[in-house]
């Protein structure tokens, strides 16, 4: 379990004022009412950039998990800024210091070593990890177009915030924007927090990685975690077909076609050898 004391968040002003209003903001629903239309532009706009952050910003930029060209590349990194969760390098260098450190004393954002609300807000919206380490994504860094969007990471939401209020006004605004990134920030933490406390562990890793259905459904496939942190490479993360991983059915599909190719899945010596580690003796242990 987590840590009973939270971590000193230490949020800044400047990061962690406008989180806070965004959420006030949902508010604004009660001005501007219900309509379907509404409810499904905030829904596709949820899996859209649900898809680039966890197919886009996770599978791709942090782990390289596949290959696509330079200007797909370029819409996934787009397309994964507009979730509000800051630059492209930035999340990837992270990403890539959390599976270095795994819930010991280096990662990031650990519920194991610095309580819950650090690890699913605290560490995104505090002053601790504001730079970007170019070192550890050098492979990205090459392109000045990743450079660009990572330093001007505001410039894409606020284009799409811009967008759907010219064609929907302020319900499009407010639903398609406001409400859907505040539930979209909340669905992909829950990796960071959740899905290293709650589920099922198959393989015997070195921290506290979980696997839990709810989660994977909620994030498209995020929820296999205990799978991830086994083989963080593989572009598949729901590793059985009946461990539903939706990005990795986008991606599959997206290669039929030649937008993405060379995707990394584990070998089948791997799947074949899997070893059950029942909760009792990973406590024990």
């Amino acid at each position: 379990m987590w840590k009973s004391v939270s971590y000193h968040l230490r949020p800044r002003e400047s990061s962690s004022l406008p989180f806070i209003l965004m959420h006030v903001s949902c508010l604004f629903v009660l001005l501007t009412g219900v309509s379907w239309g509404a409810v499904a532009v905030c829904l596709a706009a949820f899996w859209v950039r649900m898809f680039a952050v966890t197919a886009g910003y996770h599978r791709y930029f942090a782990h390289r998990s596949f290959k696509t060209s330079r200007t797909f590349q370029f819409i996934l990194a787009a397309l994964g800024t507009t979730a509000v969760q800051k630059g492209v390098l930035w999340w990837a260098a992270n990403h890539r210091v959390h599976h270095r450190y795994s819930d010991q004393e280096g990662d990031v954002h650990s519920p194991v070593q610095r309580g819950f609300w650090w690890a699913h807000v605290g560490w995104i919206i505090g002053p601790d990890y504001e730079a970007t380490d170019l070192e550890r994504v050098r492979d990205l860094a090459k392109f000045p177009e990743l450079r660009w969007l990572n330093d001007h990471y505001l410039v894409p939401p606020v284009a799409l915030a811009l967008a759907l209020f010219l064609i929907g006004g302020w319900s499009w605004l407010v639903w398609g924007f406001v409400v859907s990134t505040v539930l979209l920030w909340h669905a992909t933490f829950t990796i960071n927090s959740l899905a290293h406390v709650y589920g099922s562990q198959r393989y015997a890793t070195s921290d506290q990685s979980r696997n839990n259905v709810w989660l994977a459904l909620l994030t498209m496939g995020e929820g296999w975690h205990n799978n991830h942190h086994h083989y963080m490479n593989s572009v598949r993360q729901g590793f059985f077909w009946w461990e539903i991983d939706a990005s990795y059915y986008v991606l599959l599909a997206l290669s039929w076609i030649g937008v993405t190719w060379e995707l990394i899945v584990p070998p089948q010596r791997m799947l074949d050898a899997t070893a059950v580690v029942e909760e009792p003796q990973r406590r024990a242990a």
